[in-house]
């Protein structure tokens, strides 16, 4: 009588400490976002981020600011699945429309399609908070604008979230 009273104390004690620990069962960890996941939201937000020159931004060429060339400036990326973009008060240095996609690997370069100077180079971006800086160069061959304005050179956009 003894022994199986004790077992089934032993028993009920063993039941009650592991139903009270919750088992072995951890809280599941969500999935990690990948480099490129985290570059996207970056670059996109949720789905769609404009980012602008309103709110503080700048704008500069080989070091001389012209902001003043870009003052409404907006770019508008969209991460869906074909990746697009919009620009607005663009100074015909980005097409108004288009694709992006990134440059290689590290995602921390993107592409812009289009015919417009600033189509097809890399352009790298750094997120800090609510602000994007892009950088990118343009070299003198085919960096002319309609045939007079020259755009060629080093530009720094340094843009805010909208």
């Amino acid at each position: 009588m003894m022994k199986t009273a004790g077992r089934w104390f032993l028993f009920t004690f063993l039941i009650t400490f592991f139903w009270a620990c919750g088992g072995d069962s951890p809280t599941p960890q969500p999935p990690q976002k990948t480099p490129e996941e985290l570059a996207i939201e970056a670059l996109t937000g949720t789905g769609t981020q404009a980012w602008s020159i309103a709110g503080g931004g700048s704008v500069t060429r080989s070091g001389t600011n012209v902001t003043d060339l870009y003052q409404n400036f907006e770019l508008i990326m969209n991460s869906g699945s074909s990746k697009t973009y919009t620009t607005l008060n663009n100074n015909d240095l980005f097409d108004a429309s288009g694709n992006w996609s990134f440059s290689g690997t590290n995602f921390d370069k993107f592409m812009l399609t289009g015919g417009k100077p600033a189509a097809g180079r890399e352009i790298s971006f750094t997120r800090t908070g609510d602000n994007l800086r892009l950088e990118f160069n343009i070299p003198a061959p085919g960096a002319r604008i309609n045939g007079v304005q020259a755009v060629a050179g080093s530009y720094v956009f340094n843009l805010s979230k909208k």
